[in-house]
């Protein structure tokens, strides 16, 4: 099912892929030949005897040949050859060539029902056991991801509360070096004052004595 689904999902793609490939290419109008610098493509360079042949027959449109079934026959001599024994001979070997063939022809038959399937079900076996090893290389993969996902989240969660943690101590010290800092500021006060009121005493002592 999930191959099915995949597999509709690439066509939906090649069909969008096409259509944008269609849309610009209505709209693109290109003013000089872009590829002008490339060779003369040989389309030719792949092509066989066959192909040529049957490329040939293709423009002739000339119709298709037919199977030969020549080889199956079993002609007699001709009228003229009728008492020929050489002639006849040809046709008595040919006759045994074309039933050995058959012979042989029945003998992989029966080599093909009776090994013929087991051999598929050895090669749909290892088909089976691909797809299970890849579906447990898939699953351990799957596992590692999730593992180091959660791995991650777990050392991103301590981290955030050792940041938070640093964050209440520095805001505990910042409050504290703010109280140390107005104490002192208010004991210099204090300090200033008492001096301040400490020389004034001593003016007054000083004018008395006068």
């Amino acid at each position: 099912m999930e191959n099915t689904q995949n597999i509709l999902e690439g066509i939906s793609w090649l069909y969008f892929a096409a259509a944008l490939v269609e849309e610009e290419t209505r709209r693109y109008r290109p003013t000089k030949n872009y590829l002008s610098y490339l060779p003369t493509p040989d389309y030719a360079a792949f092509e066989t005897e066959i192909m040529r042949n049957e490329f040939e027959r293709l423009a002739a449109r000339q119709p298709m040949e037919l199977l030969s079934m020549k080889r199956y026959e079993l002609p007699a001599p001709s009228s003229g050859q009728k008492n020929d024994i050489t002639a006849w001979q040809e046709s008595v070997n040919n006759s045994m060539a074309q039933l050995e063939h058959q012979a042989v022809r029945i003998e992989n038959l029966e080599l093909m029902s009776q090994h013929g399937s087991n051999a598929w079900k050895v090669y749909n076996d290892n088909l089976v056991q691909m797809i299970e090893n890849a579906q447990k290389e898939l699953q351990r993969l799957r596992k590692q991801i999730q593992d180091l996902n959660w791995l991650r989240k777990n050392d991103q969660l301590a981290a955030g509360s050792k940041l938070r943690e640093m964050e209440s101590n520095w805001v505990t010290l910042v409050s504290k070096n703010y109280e140390i800092e107005r104490a002192i500021v208010q004991l210099e006060s204090e300090i200033n004052k008492m001096k301040q009121a400490q020389g004034d005493e001593n003016k007054e002592n000083i004018r008395q004595d006068f």
